[in-house]
């Protein structure tokens, strides 16, 4: 059998290397096959370098004082020379009452026309639009003084011109972005009747409404926050002045012009945050807003109870309270909201104090809080809680300081229907925040308890035999044994039913029974009702001891 062609080939294998033996010749490196060369990785182009932002340039104060500063001062300094001008003359009488309103129309009409063609022409420059504001401010002065003091044109023709002055401010304003013209033109307008002496007329009024107007539509399409707040500030006082000279005459219009002011000042404070929502309600906002409220409330409640109406002056507030509840509605859920909601809580609960008094008054307050609990419940807000803790704690205060005030532990009580049905009222209030509210449960329980306690402490005294402004041995005796008993019964309840709270209230209240015990009653007892005091918390401290001791052996065990 032939071999085969393996064993053949390992034969030739061997006998050539036995010749590269003999030979001495280095046998052949063995060729492998090149390795496929890799692929080319795709080309990918380096990311663009990104620039960075160029840095504001630093402000130069020679810029900000020849560019600005010059340009306000100077707008400022014309608008009171013009208004100056025309008191000094009338004082003087220099010149009729025509010329002065004639050329006060005149010179403030160049001012305007001026700063209109360097701003057009010459470019957007500081000093232009001081002098665009400060002849839009003296116009309002002009209109004022030839309308409301010199009588020269009918007061629709002033009002008229006020109009066209105040939309050319509006327009410029707005044209311009310009807060120069806003702050001078316009709120300079809201100072004119002032300035110029016009007195507190209705005259005054209409033009300073509609100055206030201007400026607060500039300052909500603009979003400056500055501008209704300055607005609020110049012209609240000339509007209550207004309201004060008027309401004996004529109170139902007063309330009126009233509720329009307070109407355009809510708009002022909510307009920039409907217009550019935000996370948390701004401080301007929120502080005009309740600034509004409350100087209406007051304001108000003055005027109607000034005029002789004390339950309408009452029904103003809960009016009031009623429109901030309309506004709030739409925006519940927000910090806007909430806020209004907050301000018509806090106007219900004054007009209740004013309109309400004793078990009524706490029967109100609980049922505000109960409604502003179960309100921020419902719309997941924690700062609703809040004002209904504060309506609680009002009601608890009122308890303590009229119907059970503290000398009810040595004197007794003056009305106890008043006294149970004011505790009762609370402490369903509280029972309803724990329901609400279940991780509030241990320190509202707390309360309740320590005010049920208190109540029971005071009837105690009264069925005792205390009465007004003197306090006898039996009803202290009787309290001292109270406390201790009750203590006593806490303890034991607590280790009967391993309810650490109910052992700590029964420590706390035997705590109580020895220091008066100790303090008071050693003090004001007689001798016999002395020793009858201290055997009987002596007693119950030694049973309280004795069942402790027990029970923490047997569990022990």
């Amino acid at each position: 059998m032939e071999p085969s062609v393996e064993t053949r080939l390992h034969v030739l294998e061997d006998r050539v290397k036995t010749l590269e033996g003999l030979l001495g010749v280095q046998p052949a490196p063995l060729r492998t096959a090149p390795a496929p060369a890799a692929a080319p990785a795709p080309f990918r182009p380096a990311p663009p370098r990104s620039e960075p932002a160029p840095a504001a340039p630093p402000r130069d104060l020679e810029e900000l004082l020849g560019g600005r500063l010059l340009g306000w001062v100077g707008g400022i300094a014309v608008v009171l020379a013009a208004v100056f001008f025309l008191v000094m003359a009338v004082r003087n009488g220099w010149i009729g009452e025509t010329a002065r309103v004639v050329l006060a129309f005149a010179a403030s009409t160049a001012l305007v026309g001026a700063g209109l063609w360097l701003h057009e022409r010459r470019g957007r420059l500081q000093a232009a639009r001081a002098s665009v504001a400060a002849g839009l401010a003296a116009l309002f002065a002009s209109d004022t003084a030839a309308t409301a003091l010199y009588h020269l044109v009918p007061p629709v023709a002033g009002l008229v011109l006020a109009g066209v002055v105040g939309a050319a401010a509006l327009a410029t304003a707005l044209r311009w972005e310009s807060q120069e013209i806003a702050g001078i033109g316009i709120v300079g307008s809201l100072l004119a009747p002032v300035l110029v002496q016009a007195g507190v007329g209705a005259s005054s009024l209409v033009f300073m409404t509609i100055a206030l107007a201007a400026a607060i539509g500039v300052g909500v399409e603009r979003r400056w926050t500055w501008l209704p707040v300055v607005s609020y500030v110049v012209s609240a006082p000339q509007a209550a002045a207004w309201l004060a000279s008027e309401h004996h005459a004529h109170l139902g219009g007063t309330l009126a012009v009233a509720v329009a002011f307070w109407l355009l000042y809510v708009v002022a404070a909510i307009g920039h945050e409907l217009r550019t929502p935000a996370e948390t309600l701004r401080l301007s906002s929120a502080s005009l807003l309740f600034v509004n409220a409350s100087v209406t409330a007051a304001g108000g409640w003055w005027l109607v109870d000034d005029a002789g109406h004390h339950t309408g002056a009452t029904a103003w507030l809960f009016a009031l309270a009623a429109a901030h509840v309309a506004l709030a509605l739409p925006l519940l859920r927000s910090d806007l909201g909430a806020l209004l909601a907050g301000v018509a809580g806090a106007l219900v609960g004054v007009g209740v104090a004013l309109a309400f008094d004793g078990p009524a008054l706490v029967a109100a307050w609980t049922a505000e809080a109960a409604i502003l609990a179960w309100t921020a419940r419902r719309v997941d807000d924690r700062r609703g809680l809040a004002g209904s803790a504060a309506l609680v704690a009002l009601a608890g205060v009122h308890t303590l300081v009229f119907e059970l005030p503290p000398t009810a532990l040595a004197w007794g009580i003056d009305s106890v229907p008043r006294a149970v049905v004011a505790v009762g009222l609370v402490l369903v209030a509280l029972a309803i925040g724990v329901r609400m509210y279940l991780e509030l449960a241990r320190p509202l329980g707390w309360i309740a308890t320590a005010l049920a306690v208190y109540l029971g402490s005071a009837l105690v005294v009264d069925v005792a035999g205390a009465h007004a402004h003197a306090a006898t041995q039996t009803s202290q005796l009787a309290l001292s044994g109270f406390w201790a008993l009750l203590g006593f019964a806490s303890l034991v309840a607590g280790l009967q039913r391993r309810v650490r709270a109910l052992r700590l209230g029964g420590f706390a209240l035997l705590a109580l029974a020895v220091g008066k015990v100790f303090i008071v009653d050693l003090a004001a007892l007689q001798s016999i009702w002395r020793v009858g005091s201290f055997l009987a918390l002596g007693l119950l401290l030694l049973a309280g001891a004795f069942a402790y001791q027990r029970v923490a052996r047997t569990s022990a065990v």
